[in-house]
């Protein structure tokens, strides 16, 4: 049997597997049933390790075990397949939810408070810098940003990066509109985001942007995170941003959007 390697790439991402699970699960489907020995030989996976190939893919619903000698083992229907790996990340991402939740409470998060407290001591204001790769984990710090924001957030984005903003940040920001916090919020507003632009009101004043590109956020007056790309040439696995924790440069650059936040005509 041979299947490409991008085909077996693929499937590695999809279904979270190794390399010898999606080997030997494919041999499976293109066999219907079989026995250890005989996958490995099809899969050209090690016989030592195809036992334990199997077990792993039978936990995660991907084969069933069939009794008797020699024991083997039955492919499911893809179909199947797909629901029962649903269901699983579904169960297990509740279980780890829950176990993160209860950390509030418990004296493991205290401990590591500690640890990062006294570490922090230690580390200038300027230091606390880094780059982040990939468009979740921006907005993930984008939206740590948001959460610990006392006075002031400044957004700017582009006119697709308002849309995806409402679903990463708004829930965050509702909290700092409660707070107090003064937000404000500049991109191009247009017949695709021009909804989405009078949500943000809720929460935010909203300017068009009209006469610049650029994306980063300032908070408090003290951080600044800003994306080296432009999200409309670039995928957004590859998107860069730079955080930095410096009251000299997020001044300066608040200072220059003053300028700019002047001229732009507000979201009605």
């Amino acid at each position: 049997m041979i299947v490409k390697d991008e085909f077996l790439s693929r499937l590695r991402k999809i279904f979270d597997l190794n390399l010898y699970e999606v080997k030997v699960w494919t041999a499976l489907l293109s066999r219907g049933t079989s026995t250890a020995g005989e996958l490995s030989n099809i899969s050209d996976v090690p016989r030592s390790r195809t036992y334990d190939i199997l077990e792993s893919l039978e936990k995660k619903g991907f084969v069933i075990m069939k009794l008797g000698k020699p024991i083997k083992f039955v492919a499911l229907k893809p179909g199947e397949v797909v629901e029962r790996v649903k269901k699983n990340l579904i169960r297990h991402a509740k279980e780890r939810a829950e176990r993160l939740d209860k950390l509030k409470d418990d004296e493991v998060l205290g401990e590591l408070n500690s640890l990062f407290t006294k570490g922090i001591k230690f580390v200038e204001p300027s230091d606390l810098s880094g780059s982040l790769k990939g468009r979740q984990n921006l907005y993930n710090h984008l939206d740590m940003m948001v959460r610990d924001a006392e006075k002031t957030i400044t957004i700017v984005t582009t006119s697709e990066g308002l849309n995806r903003k409402l679903e990463a940040l708004m829930p965050s920001l509702e909290g700092c509109k409660k707070r107090g916090v003064k937000i404000r919020i500049a991109a191009p507003i247009d017949g695709n985001n021009i909804k989405v632009a009078r949500d943000f009101k809720k929460v935010a004043e909203v300017k068009n942007l009209e006469k610049m590109k650029a994306r980063f956020m300032i908070i408090d007056s003290n951080q600044v995170m800003f994306m080296l790309l432009d999200d409309e040439k670039f995928h957004p696995n590859y998107d860069i941003g730079v955080w930095v924790n410096t009251e000299f440069f997020a001044q300066a650059l608040e200072q220059m959007f003053e300028l700019a936040w002047k001229d732009m005509k507000s979201v009605k």
